[in-house]
């Protein structure tokens, strides 16, 4: 078949991205290579060398055509992307590219609602190796262009918010990265390129668990950055001298899933919009924390800069606290209680409002203790998922 273009809808790339027929043959889908080592005809074409490049045998840690096909389909899915690097994990996604951007003596910047794991690397690992991060509230423009020095290399993003689904204005805090000379990485994970795409809004690098909507089935782990030509390049060598890469038969699962994630994402989205609003009008929740929702904060942002959603947000406990609270998540018959999201499963994750972030202001949080909860909203249909909230509150009153 014709290779695909970016001019294409996005259906229709989630569809044709990554099946060339150099790697197909006449598969629909490209083979699993299970191959470490790749052969050479002679001395002289071992001598002769490969260039660095998807699409080039060389050794099993560079790919085979199970994994190039795989970046080649994100990398259509990101208007301005030049190439992706793959990642054993979504972790080591934001780790390869902060290691691609900085080095010993930088500032780092990070928004201080992060996905905790990227917090985690900050304080320790890269502040170990002589990098300093510098927090900022990422719904103040002002006070995070006044934290920039000549040291500031590099801005981690993320919108919405880990938890607190916060939308910040990403344009602007790249285009001021981008003036200052510092380069920008945003997890992308929640709303993915098809809802944001993030090259396109001034970042340099965006990057995804793939692990969420991308697998969609909860059996994989894995990460990917993608970025324009420069810091392609720099990502690609930087994961090389690392040793990252990811098993042909986890880049075969992450293709297979990659192939629904547009319908899976409507699903999800329209779910958990109308449970969003079903939890709006309950005399339990104090806040919903749902970009998505007309009304709610970061909603305008949202509406502006994003075309689509996904399955995830949070809410606020009207009352009760943590002992309620736990009534209410033990009640649940149809949302697990696990970590991760964007599967088919729905999932539920409590957590601590004031402990754990600073954007939700003392106000809004109406419970003493801020008693929250994160819901990743799957594929069950959404009155069932109701009725289950409904008889887990009144199990939560009990």
């Amino acid at each position: 078949m014709a290779k695909g273009g970016k001019d294409r809808a996005a259906g229709t790339r989630l569809v044709t991205g990554g099946r060339r027929s150099e790697w197909t043959g006449a598969a629909v889908n490209p083979p699993v290579w299970r191959t470490s080592t790749h052969l050479y005809e002679s001395s002289a074409d071992l001598a002769a060398g490969r260039p660095n490049a998807d699409g080039h045998f060389y050794y099993g840690r560079r790919g085979t055509p199970t994994q190039w096909a795989l970046a080649d389909a994100l990398t259509e899915l990101e208007p301005g992307a030049e190439g992706t690097v793959l990642y054993p994990s979504g972790v080591a996604a934001i780790a390869g590219a902060l290691l691609t951007v900085l080095k010993p003596g930088d500032v780092l910047l990070v928004t201080d609602n992060a996905y905790e794991p990227t917090r985690n690397l900050a304080n320790g690992f890269l502040k170990r190796f002589g990098i300093e991060t510098r927090f900022f509230d990422p719904l103040d423009l002002d006070a995070y262009a006044a934290l920039f020095c000549e040291r500031t290399s590099a801005v981690m993003l993320e919108s919405p918010g880990s938890l607190t689904m916060e939308v910040s204005d990403v344009p602007a805090l790249a285009r001021i990265a981008r003036e200052r000379g510092a380069a920008s990485v945003i997890d992308n994970t929640w709303a993915s390129a098809l809802g944001f795409p993030a090259l396109a809004h001034g970042c340099d690098i965006s990057v995804m668990s793939l692990t969420k909507h991308v697998g969609g089935h909860s059996d994989l782990m894995m990460g990917s950055a993608s970025a324009g030509a420069e810091w392609h390049a720099r990502l690609r060598l930087c994961a090389q001298q690392l040793g990252n890469v990811v098993s042909p038969d986890d880049a075969s699962l992450a293709l297979r899933g990659l192939r629904t994630m547009g319908v899976r994402l409507a699903h999800s989205t329209a779910a958990a919009l109308k449970i969003a609003t079903w939890l709006e009008a309950r005399a339990e929740v104090a806040r919903v924390l749902c970009p998505m929702l007309p009304g709610a904060p970061g909603h305008d942002l949202w509406a502006r800069d994003f075309t689509g959603g996904c399955g995830l947000f949070s809410v606020v406990l009207a009352k009760g606290g943590i002992e309620a609270r736990a009534r209410f998540v033990d009640a649940l018959e149809l949302f697990g209680i696990g970590y991760s999201w964007g599967g088919y499963e729905s999932l539920v994750v409590p957590f601590e409002a004031k402990r754990t972030i600073t954007r939700v202001p003392d106000a809004d949080l109406a419970s003493g203790d801020g008693a929250a909860i994160r819901f990743s909203v799957g594929l069950e249909d959404p009155d069932d998922l109701i009725a289950d909230l409904e008889q887990a509150f009144a199990a939560m009153e009990n």
